[in-house]
């Protein structure tokens, strides 16, 4: 739920995100849906696959549109918010402590802004109160270009991947 009282604060240019309240935590995120892509690492040298916490040399992050079958393609918010971790155990969950593993996330993330120094874009909901019109508008959410993992092969996985997650429009 937005709170335009703490938006006005603009508590995201005074404050670090390991340094925010669980409330800015939670109100840095833009709400686009990207974390919910089904990803996957793409790899020159296959036969060495190990997992990790950063992209090494030869590897590339490939983004699909197949998204969680909790993910609700009209507000791109989860609606099994509360409970996603135990009803889906690979749903990540962004935190203070594995932020240094961001490289998973889109460009646009406003975590990954933030955390790479590029602050937040003109489309956050926080700079729009609480409207997420121009972030739909501007293609960076996930509204009415996914697929749900349910509905899919996942092994056809590479018949889903996409552009358009790599995409910031700013």
């Amino acid at each position: 739920m937005f709170d335009q009282q703490l938006a006005n604060t603009q508590f995201w240019l005074k404050k670090s995100l390991s340094d925010m309240s669980q409330n800015e935590w939670e109100a840095i995120c833009d709400g686009c849906g990207k974390c919910c892509l089904n990803t996957f690492i793409d790899s020159e040298d296959e036969d060495e696959f190990t997992a990790t916490d950063q992209l090494r040399e030869g590897e590339q992050l490939i983004f699909t549109n197949i998204v969680c079958q909790y993910l609700d393609n009209n507000t791109c918010g989860c609606s099994e918010y509360e409970n996603r971790q135990t009803l889906v155990p690979s749903c990540v969950k962004l935190t203070k402590e594995n932020l240094k593993d961001i490289f998973f996330m889109p460009q646009s993330c406003s975590y990954r802004r933030l955390h790479e120094g590029r602050g937040l874009a003109s489309w956050h909901p926080l700079l729009n109160s609480g409207d997420k019109t121009k972030m739909h508008e501007l293609g960076i959410s996930v509204k009415d270009k996914t697929v749900k993992d349910c509905d899919v092969k996942l092994d056809d996985f590479d018949l889903y991947i996409a552009e358009w997650p790599t995409k910031d429009a700013e």
